[in-house]
C-alpha cells in the first residue's frame, strides 16, 4: 500500500491535506457533511441521508438547498484536489476518491492486512503503522447523534486493534514496553477482561506475580459487586496458571538481530521466457543504460505488453555482470487476482534470501529496511522490481550504494522515481509486424504458417502487436493443432467477439482482466472517463473533444487524460491527442456500452465535432450559406477554429475521427450525420477526397430519407452529383443532379436550384461540352440574382466566361470573370477570386497574351496555396505550364507540370497522366517523375 498524496483526515479532527498543507473546509456543519461522504466514500448518499446523519431531529429551513449549499461550498474547496470529486449520481451524491486517501479507510484496510499477515514481525508492523494514524478522538468536534454512534464505534474498533497489536507483541516477547500502556487501558475500562488478561500476563512476565495476582483478586469482587458475575473461565485459568507459576507463561526470548553469518548469495531469478522474440533495440537500450554501476532502469507500458519478459530476458543474459546475486520479488501492483506486496512484506523476503535466520530480523520494520540496505551496501547484485504500482512502492526497496543495479516494471511511468532517484525510462510499445510473425512462426512452426499465410496476417493486424494477445493466440493453437488458423482468425475479425477470443482461460492470459487490473488501479473520476472514451469515432481523440466528450473543464479533462497516460491505457503522440490501442478502445467501448451516460456523451461528442465543422467549414467557405444548428449541448465547447488556416489544421488532424463519426453514428443520430457531411465537403473537393466524399453524402441520404427531411435529401443528391461528378461517373451524377432540382423547385428554394444548375454546368463542361454547359450556369445566375446572392452572382459570371471561353469567345468571356472578380473582391472571397484569376489565365492564354496569363495564374496559385486547396493548385500548375509551353520556355513549363504532376498524382486525378505525358514528350527521362500511385488504380476526374 503506497501512501497518498492527498490525505482525509478523520481520526481525530476531520481535516483534508495536499502534499502535507491543509485544506481550508470551512465550520464544523460543512465538516460534518465532509466526514460523511469520507465515511461512505465512493458510495451515494441521498439529500435525505445528509440530513438524517448531520442535522438529526432538527433539520436546517429549506433543509434540501441548505444540502445543495453545503455540497457547493465542498465541492469548491476539494477544486484544488486532485483526484477527488464530489458529483451528483442518479439516487444522491457521490464522494470519489481513493480509499487509501482517507485515514479511517486506510486504518481498517491497514488492520485487515496484518490480520492476514502470516508472519508476526510484518503483522505487528502493520498493526502499529494503522494504530499510527489515531490522532485522538475520532471526529473531534462535531456533534449529531449519528456522528457519536460512528465515534464509538470507531473507538471499540481502535481498541481491539490495540489488543490484537498486543498479543502479537506478547507472543514476540516484547512484555515490558506494554506496561505502562496497558496500566492505563486497564484503568479506562475496568471490566474488560481481554485488556485485564493482557495486564496480568505482562505484570507476571516482568517478574510482579504478586501484583498480578492481586489485580485478578480486585477485578473479581468488581464484578461481582457490579455486575453479579465472575470471571469469565479463560480469565480463571489463566489466575490459576499465574497462581502455580506454569512454564508456559515464561517469554519466549526476543530476536537477537545482527547474529548471523555472512549473507549468501541469492539467485531468485525466475525462468527466462521460453519463446523471446524482437525487442532487440530495447535490450540494447538496457544494456546501454546499466553499463555504469548504480543504473536504475523503470520499463513500463501497458498491460500485455511484455515487460516483465523483457526484463527477465535481459538479466538472464547478464548474470555475470552481478557476481553478488540477483534478487527478484513480483509486486503484484497491477495483478488480477491478488492486492500488492507491501514493501516491508518484499524486505522481509530479501532478508530470507539474503541468508538472515529469522530470529536476526529485527521486528521493526523501519530495522528490516536498514539491515537490507546494509546487507546490499556495495555488492555488485541486480535487483529485479517486477509489476510495481507506483513510485512509492519501489523507494523502500532501493540499494543505499551505487554498485548495485535496479530494473523496475510497471504500467505507470513512475515519473517520481524518474525524478527523485534519476532513473532512467524504457516505454515499450507493441512489437513490429515483423517480429509479430516472427513470435507466431515460431509458435506455429514454418510449415503451418506457410499454410494459412492470409489467416496469419490478420491474426497480426487484429492482435495489434500486443504480446499477451498474440501468446493467447499461440496458446489457443498449439491445444488445438489440427483447426485451421483461420478459424482463430475469424474470431478476431469481428469486434463483438475479439476480446473473447483473447481469454487464455486463466486470469493471467485473459486481456480483460489485465486491462481491468489497470482500470481499477485508476481513480474514480478517471476510470469514467476511460470508459467514456470506449464512445470516439475515430484513431484519436483531441483534449477540446474529449472534454465535451466528459463534460469536463478541460483543465480537468487533462488532469484525468495524464493520468490514463501514465497508466499506459492511452498514448499522448503529440501535444494534446490522445490515442488508444484498439484492443484497449475495445474494452472501454464495452465499460461504456455499460454507462447510463454512454449515449448522452456520445451526443456530445458529436455537438463538439460538428459545431466545430461548421464553424471550420465557415472559416473554408465564409460566403456559403450556413447551417442553422441548435446550442451545443451543456458541457459542450466547440474549438475556435475561425482562421482559415486553423480550420483547415483542424480538419486535416479531425478528418478521419470526422469520417468516423459519420459512418458509426447510427440512425438515433442521423440529423448529425446529414450536418457532418454538409460541413465536410469543402474540406473534401479541396483535398480531392471525393471517394469519400461520395460515401459520406450517401450516408447523409440514407439519414434524411430516414428523417423525411426533403431539404437535407436534396442537399445530399446535390453533394453526392458533385462527387460523381469528380470522379467520372457522369450517369449516376446526372440523376441524382435531375432528383435535386425536383426537390429544390417543389421547395421552392432559389439557392438551391441555382447550386444544382451549377452542377448540371460542371457535368456537361467536365465532358468538354461546354455548349451544354453554358444555358444552366446562364440559368444559375438569374436564379441568384433574384435571390440578391452577390457570391452566387460572381460564380455564375466566372462560370459564364468560362464556358464562351472554350467556345471561341474569348473578348466575352474576359468581361464576364472581369465582372466576376470584381464581385469577388468585394465580397473578400478568396476562392472565388483563385478560380477567376484562373480562369482570366486561360482566356489571355487563348488570346496569346502569355505574359498576362502567367501573372493571372501565379496570382491563382498563391490564393490556392493559402487556401490549401491542392486540387485547384495542381490545376493552375498544369494550366501554367501549358503557357510556358506556349510560349516557347520548356524549362518553365517542365517545372510547372512537374509540381503539378506530384499533386495530381498524389490525389489520384485524372489529369495526373495527362501531365506525365507531357513531360515524356518534353524532356529527357531524367526528369521523368515516377507516379506514386499502383497501375490501375481509380482515378479522380475534373479540376474544376
Amino acid at each position: 500500500m503506497v501512501e497518498p498524496v492527498v490525505e482525509f483526515r478523520l481520526l481525530g479532527e476531520v481535516e483534508a491535506a495536499v502534499g502535507g498543507r491543509l485544506v481550508e473546509l470551512g465550520h464544523a456543519r460543512q465538516r460534518c457533511v465532509l466526514a460523511l461522504l469520507l465515511i461512505e466514500a465512493n458510495r451515494t448518499v441521498s439529500a435525505d441521508q445528509i440530513l438524517d446523519r448531520v442535522w438529526g431531529d432538527l433539520p436546517p429551513q429549506r433543509a434540501r438547498s441548505a444540502v445543495h449549499g453545503y455540497l457547493c461550498r465542498l465541492r469548491r474547496a476539494l477544486t484544488a484536489v486532485d483526484a477527488v470529486g464530489l458529483v451528483r449520481r442518479p439516487g444522491g451524491y457521490v464522494l470519489t476518491v481513493d480509499p487509501m486517501a482517507v485515514d479511517l479507510l486506510r486504518f481498517r484496510r491497514l488492520i485487515a492486512e496484518a490480520r492476514a499477515a502470516e508472519e508476526g514481525g510484518t503483522a505487528l508492523a502493520l498493526f502499529d503503522r494503522a494504530l499510527g494514524l489515531w490522532r485522538g478522538e475520532p471526529l473531534a468536534g462535531l456533534d449529531s447523534p449519528w456522528l457519536n454512534g460512528i465515534r464509538h464505534g470507531l473507538a471499540m474498533e481502535h481498541l481491539v486493534a490495540e489488543l490484537d497489536r498486543n498479543d502479537l507483541a506478547l507472543a514476540r516477547g516484547r512484555h515490558a514496553e506494554l506496561l505502562t500502556e496497558l496500566t492505563a487501558r486497564a484503568a479506562a475500562h475496568p471490566l474488560d477482561e481481554r485488556v485485564a488478561a493482557q495486564l496480568m500476563l505482562v505484570l507476571y512476565r516482568c517478574g510482579r506475580q504478586g501484583d498480578a495476582l492481586d489485580f485478578y483478586d480486585r477485578l473479581r469482587r468488581q464484578l461481582a459487586e457490579e455486575l453479579g458475575a465472575s470471571p469469565a473461565q479463560a480469565l480463571r485459568e489463566l489466575h490459576l496458571r499465574i497462581l502455580t507459576a506454569d512454564p508456559a507463561l515464561a517469554a519466549p526470548a526476543p530476536a537477537a538481530a545482527g547474529q548471523f553469518a555472512q549473507p549468501v548469495t541469492p539467485h531468485l531469478l525466475p525462468a527466462p521466457p521460453r519463446s523471446f522474440t524482437g525487442r532487440a533495440r530495447q535490450l540494447a537500450a538496457l544494456s546501454e543504460a546499466m553499463h555504469d554501476p548504480g543504473g536504475t532502469v523503470v520499463i513500463s507500458g501497458a498491460g500485455g505488453l511484455g515487460k516483465t519478459w523483457l526484463a527477465l530476458r535481459w538479466a538472464h543474459e547478464n548474470t555475470e555482470r552481478f557476481p553478488d546475486g540477483q534478487l527478484y520479488v513480483n509486486l503484484q501492483g497491477f495483478d488480477p487476482a491478488a492486492d500488492p506486496v507491501h514493501p516491508a512484506v518484499a524486505v522481509r523476503s530479501f532478508l530470507d534470501a539474503l541468508g538472515v535466520p529469522p530470529a536476526a530480523i529485527p521486528p521493526d520494520p523501519e530495522a528490516q529496511a536498514a539491515m537490507y540496505r546494509s546487507l546490499t551496501a556495495g555488492r555488485r547484485m541486480l535487483i529485479v522490481l517486477d509489476n510495481a504500482r507506483d513510485t512509492n512502492h519501489v523507494t523502500p526497496l532501493l540499494p543505499a550504494t551505487p554498485t548495485g543495479a535496479v530494473l523496475v516494471t510497471s504500467r505507470r511511468t513512475l515519473t517520481g522515481l524518474i525524478t527523485a532517484h534519476g532513473a532512467r525510462p524504457l516505454v515499450l510499445d507493441v512489437l513490429t509486424d515483423t517480429e509479430s510473425r516472427q513470435l507466431l512462426t515460431g509458435e506455429f512452426g514454418v510449415r503451418r504458417t506457410e499454410a494459412e499465410p492470409q489467416a496469419v496476417t490478420a491474426l497480426i493486424r487484429h492482435c495489434g502487436g500486443l504480446p499477451l494477445a498474440l501468446g493467447v493466440i499461440a496458446a489457443r493453437a498449439a491445444v488445438h493443432p489440427d483447426f485451421p488458423l483461420d478459424v482463430l482468425a475469424g474470431e478476431l475479425r469481428q469486434a463483438t467477439t475479439r476480446l473473447d477470443a483473447l481469454d487464455g482461460g486463466e486470469l493471467a492470459v485473459n486481456l480483460r482482466a489485465v486491462l481491468s487490473c489497470s482500470r481499477r488501479a485508476l481513480t474514480a473520476d478517471a476510470a469514467h472517463a476511460f470508459a467514456l472514451l470506449g464512445r470516439t469515432t475515430g484513431p484519436e481523440i483531441s483534449l477540446a473533444a474529449a472534454a465535451s466528450l466528459t463534460a469536463l473543464p478541460v483543465a480537468r479533462t487533462r488532469a484525468l487524460l495524464r493520468e490514463l497516460a501514465d497508466a499506459h491505457l492511452v498514448d499522448e503522440p503529440v501535444p494534446d491527442r490522445y490515442r488508444m490501442h484498439d484492443l484497449v478502445l475495445l474494452y472501454a467501448a464495452e465499460l461504456s456500452a455499460g454507462l447510463d451516460t454512454g449515449r448522452t456523451a456520445l451526443r456530445r461528442l458529436l455537438d463538439h465535432y460538428l459545431h466545430t465543422a461548421h464553424r471550420a467549414d465557415q472559416a473554408l467557405s465564409p460566403y456559403r450559406d450556413p447551417l442553422t444548428l441548435p446550442p451545443p449541448q451543456p458541457g459542450v465547447v466547440p474549438e475556435d477554429v475561425t482562421h482559415h488556416r486553423v480550420a483547415l489544421a483542424w480538419f486535416t488532424v479531425e478528418y478521419p475521427a470526422l469520417r468516423a463519426a459519420i459512418d458509426e453514428a447510427g440512425a438515433e443520430f442521423d440529423m448529425y450525420v446529414c450536418r457532418l457531411a454538409w460541413a465536410l465537403m469543402t474540406f473534401c473537393d479541396r483535398r480531392g477526397l471525393w471517394h469519400d466524399q461520395a460515401a459520406t453524402q450517401r450516408a447523409a441520404m440514407d439519414a434524411a430519407r430516414r428523417l423525411a427531411d426533403r431539404p437535407a435529401q436534396a442537399h445530399a443528391h446535390c453533394g453526392l452529383a458533385r462527387a460523381y461528378i469528380s470522379l467520372r461517373r457522369y450517369d449516376d451524377a446526372s440523376a441524382h443532379l435531375q432528383q435535386a432540382l425536383d426537390l429544390f423547385r417543389e421547395l421552392r428554394d432559389q439557392i438551391g436550384q441555382a447550386q444544382a444548375h451549377r452542377c448540371v454546368a460542371r457535368l456537361f463542361a467536365q465532358q468538354g461540352d461546354h455548349r451544354q454547359a453554358l444555358p444552366h450556369d446562364e440559368q444559375a445566375y438569374e436564379l441568384f440574382l433574384a435571390a440578391k446572392n452577390r457570391r452566387g452572382q460572381a460564380a455564375g459570371l466566372n462560370a459564364i466566361g468560362w464556358h464562351r471561353a472554350h467556345l471561341g469567345e474569348a473578348r466575352q468571356a474576359l468581361v464576364h470573370c472581369r465582372q466576376a472578380l470584381t464581385l469577388y473582391e468585394e465580397i473578400a472571397d478568396r476562392q472565388g477570386q483563385a478560380t477567376t484569376w484562373d480562369s482570366l489565365g486561360y482566356i489571355h492564354r487563348r488570346l496569346g497574351r502569355f505574359v498576362q496569363a502567367v501573372t493571372c495564374y501565379e496570382r491563382a496559385l498563391g490564393l490556392f496555396r493559402e487556401l490549401g486547396a491542392r486540387t485547384f493548385e495542381g490545376g493552375a500548375l498544369h494550366s501554367l505550364g501549358d503557357t510556358h509551353h506556349d510560349a516557347g520556355d520548356p524549362d518553365a513549363a517542365r517545372r510547372a507540370w512537374q509540381d503539378a504532376f506530384g499533386i495530381l498524382d498524389q490525389l489520384g486525378h485524372q489529369h495526373a497522366e495527362v501531365v506525365r505525358a507531357k513531360l515524356q514528350r518534353l524532356g529527357p527521362p531524367a526528369a521523368m517523375p515516377e507516379p506514386s500511385r499502383p497501375a490501375g488504380a481509380a482515378r479522380a476526374g475534373g479540376i474544376r
